[in-house]
């Protein structure tokens, strides 16, 4: 299936980005016209996937992230968030709630708050070469001119 619409944004690991990600984010799924709830829940999601870029792939230099949204007429959103930093070891490790490589200061929830923000994780990940992390979430139709 198509994509309705697509972008794509490329900006520095940076952690003032983080805000503007979730931003882009609200502003380019507010087409579909999304509760309250589901947009949070996009927001929340994509804000973890690009900490976690910000924090792990790039911990001792600056370094690129590609946020990349589609739409599809099904209510279906599709997200990625692609680094091209030092890539994940033990992807299944690195899951695991409360499992970090940040230090005191990381919980180690990122992915499993974005697991449960959104209906479909998947990350791939090679070391020395980054990580992408994609999501779906699929936004209920709402009627139109309802009351």
């Amino acid at each position: 299936m198509k994509p309705i619409n697509e972008m794509r944004l490329t900006f520095l690991s940076r952690s003032a980005n983080e805000g503007f990600a979730r931003a882009a984010v609200a502003a380019f799924a507010a087409q579909m016209d999304p509760a309250v709830d589901e947009l949070a829940d996009l927001r929340t999601a994509v804000s973890e996937a690009v900490t976690n870029a910000i924090v792990h792939a790039y911990p001792d230099a600056l370094g690129t992230i590609t946020l990349i949204m589609r739409l599809y007429d099904n209510g279906r959103i599709a997200l990625q968030v692609k680094d091209k930093g030092c890539g994940i070891p033990d992807i299944e490790k690195a899951m695991e709630p409360l499992y970090t490589t940040g230090g005191d200061e990381r919980s180690g929830l990122g992915f499993s708050v974005m697991q449960s923000f959104t209906d479909r994780l998947k990350v791939r990940s090679k070391p020395g070469k980054g990580t992408t992390v994609s999501m779906e979430k699929y936004i209920v139709p709402r009627i139109k001119g309802a009351s």
